[in-house]
């Protein structure tokens, strides 16, 4: 009888001795997190052009200033056709009247007040078009109204990308892959096995001008000024690694 408990005695510390062994090799075994980082980048040409721009006409006779602002919108409307530049395309604003002042002074060089010195109108032009190469075109020929006698000022263009959405989504998905990738590879470098995803965190939209030293911002860049743009976008993401 006692050769039979100490036999039980001695198979229950072999197998306490087993468990405990067991759950210092699985605790002594690399776990934990990793957190990889992902780049999505595109480049792309602008396929909507906004250009605006301005003319004006001064006069003693605020009714002369207008009939010769009415004259110089229809010498626009008509230039911009013959550009290939519908009316449809073409908005002008409503016209902005202004009071002139000049500084006078009398016969010893003193101050005397402000004389009246007529009305200035002005009255804005913008057009929207999907013919940017066109419109960019025009941006840079619009001195030839000026030569036809309409004061003429233009602001520079305005470029934009219809299909951001779309874009967007591819951007998501190469930025995930590439995550995806960095983290496998820093895995199997490493000697450990990739888990399963704990987290994804995307980053800030980016669109800056294509080879051009802009920098990011917190709230995310969103450049107008060039035609040719690259779009960029990160994407974190947290595995389990054992």
């Amino acid at each position: 009888m006692k050769n039979t408990t100490a036999l039980i005695y001695a198979i229950a510390i072999i197998i306490a001795a087993y468990f405990l062994g067991t759950s210092y090799v699985n605790r002594s075994k690399p776990q934990g997190t990793l957190t990889v980082k992902g780049l999505g980048e595109v480049n792309f040409t602008s396929d909507l052009i906004v250009w605006s721009g301005s003319f004006s006409r001064q006069s003693f006779d605020i009714k002369d200033a207008y009939s010769m602002l009415e004259s110089d919108r229809k010498k626009i409307i008509k230039y911009f056709a013959f550009k290939g530049i519908p009316e449809k395309e073409i908005i002008f604003s409503s016209v902005t009247p202004q009071k002139l002042y000049k500084d006078t002074y009398n016969e010893y060089g003193k101050y005397a007040g402000q004389q009246f010195d007529g009305y200035l109108l002005t009255q804005n032009v913008k057009i929207t078009s999907k013919k940017v190469d066109l419109v960019e075109k025009v941006s840079r020929e619009v001195s030839e109204l000026i030569n036809d006698g309409v004061n003429f000022y233009s602001d520079a263009p305005q470029y934009y990308y219809t299909k951001l959405a779309g874009l967007k989504l591819d951007l998501i998905k190469k930025a995930t892959d590439d995550a995806r990738k960095r983290a496998e590879q820093i895995a199997e470098n490493s000697g450990a096995s990739l888990g399963k995803l704990i987290s994804a965190k995307m980053g800030v939209f980016q669109i800056t001008g294509q080879y051009s030293n802009e920098d990011y911002s917190w709230g995310g860049t969103f450049n107008t000024s060039s035609k040719n743009k690259t779009a960029s976008i990160t994407v974190t993401l947290v595995y389990n690694v054992k």
